[in-house]
């Protein structure tokens, strides 16, 4: 399923499936994104180059966006890191940024930053869902 939400030439689009609820969205952009509302997501709370830089910051691409039907999915040259880097977060995933090709035997997603899960308890495998969380994850 892909939700939409459209402000003048901008359409904003979400896959509730693939969100990991990182909260980067809201805590980045309250203004515009706001998990207590119905719906979400306010496109007047901000300007475009504010919503579709805050949009480049969703590491799950379950956010993306897209003018006059030309589809983003945050991998415009703004939002792609020079080099591939690969973080350990305490006590959660794997953060890696970089222009990344993720394949499994039925397609092949571009991505500029991922979670991976470390904890071993994620249902969205091998992607973060932040079981890490509510498993009480250490490490």
């Amino acid at each position: 399923m892909k939700k939409e939400y459209k402000k003048d030439n901008l359409t904003i689009t979400w896959e509730p499936d693939k969100c990991i609820h990182s909260g980067i969205c809201w805590k980045g952009l309250n203004r515009v994104f706001k998990p207590n509302s119905r719906p979400w997501v306010d496109v007047d709370g901000a300007e475009i180059g504010e919503i579709t830089a805050q949009i480049g910051n969703c590491p799950s691409g379950a956010l993306g966006f897209y003018f006059d039907r030309e589809e983003k999915k945050n991998l415009t040259p703004d939002f792609i890191p020079e080099k591939t880097t690969i973080q350990v977060i305490k006590d959660g995933p794997y953060l890696i940024k970089g222009k990344l090709e993720i394949s499994d035997s039925s397609e092949a997603t571009l991505k500029n930053k991922v979670f991976l899960c470390r904890c071993g308890h994620s249902s969205k495998k091998p992607y973060c869902d932040g079981s890490h969380k509510r498993k009480g994850f250490k490490g």
